[in-house]
Parts: C-alpha cells; sequence; structure tokens
C-alpha cells in the first residue's frame, strides 16, 4: 500500500484579496472573514491547525460563514466572501486555474493520509471487502 501525505490550504479568491490585504501569519487570519466548518463528529466550530518552526496556532476562525460540507466552502471561497481551509487536493485545480490564491502555505502542515478503522476483520461482507481493496491499492 503507498502511503501518501495530504496537506490543507488556506485560500481565497482573487477578488477577495482586493479588498483584503494577505495574511502574512497564522494570527493575522483574526482580522479576516473566515469560512468556519461546523463538523457532526467535531462537536463545535473546526479549529484549523496551522504550524511553523515549531509554533502551533490553533485558529478559531471568526467569520461570517459557518458550513457543513466541502463543497459550500469552496463555493463561498471561489465567490470571494472569505478565506477557506481546505484540503490541498480539493483546492488545487482551483489554485491552479487561478480562481483561488494559497496563502500561508508554510504554516499548512502535512499529516498521514486517511485510515480506516473498522470492528472486525471476520466475516466482511463482499461489498465491504471490495471497498477495503480498492482503498488499499489506490494508486
Amino acid at each position: 500500500m503507498r502511503v501518501v501525505d495530504i496537506g490543507m490550504a488556506v485560500v481565497a479568491s482573487p477578488a477577495y484579496f482586493e479588498r483584503h490585504p494577505i495574511p502574512q501569519t497564522a494570527e493575522d487570519l483574526i482580522t479576516h472573514n473566515c469560512i468556519s466548518s461546523r463538523l457532526p463528529t467535531y462537536g463545535g466550530i473546526f479549529q484549523w491547525g496551522l504550524e511553523k518552526d515549531g509554533h502551533e496556532v490553533k485558529v478559531r476562525s471568526e467569520g461570517q460563514l459557518v458550513l457543513n460540507t466541502l463543497g459550500l466552502r469552496i463555493g463561498c471561497a471561489l465567490d470571494g466572501l472569505g478565506i477557506a481551509y481546505l484540503p490541498e487536493d480539493q483546492a488545487l485545480p482551483h489554485i491552479e486555474e487561478g480562481r483561488l490564491i494559497r496563502v500561508l502555505d508554510d504554516w499548512c502542515p502535512r499529516f498521514s493520509g486517511y485510515h480506516l478503522y473498522y470492528p472486525s476483520r471476520k466475516h466482511p461482507s463482499p461489498a465491504f471487502s471490495l471497498l477495503l481493496d480498492r482503498l488499499r491499492y489506490r494508486e
């Protein structure tokens, strides 16, 4: 199995940065309209985990928007409504097209992929076995 590190990206549209200064540090996000996430499994507003040179900052974004789906957060960032904290693989196509600008890249940590925990290896259903094989050997 190939393990791929996953990163996060802090992004906003060019239109947003025409109206607001580009943040230089994680602390600068306090003055911005950040697009927040409320995840059902997290139990509240998701804190952005940023880190640089061993200095870790948990940003509880204070914005006008609190959303619970990735698609809505991307759409609002594209529409110039604020700064979003997105999975890098979801942000990259928009960054490459110039629709989003990535900032604070050196503050965005990487982590080792997704993990799947399940209760037992005994008697998995055929559908679950197929899913495991697909995830395990995906390149």
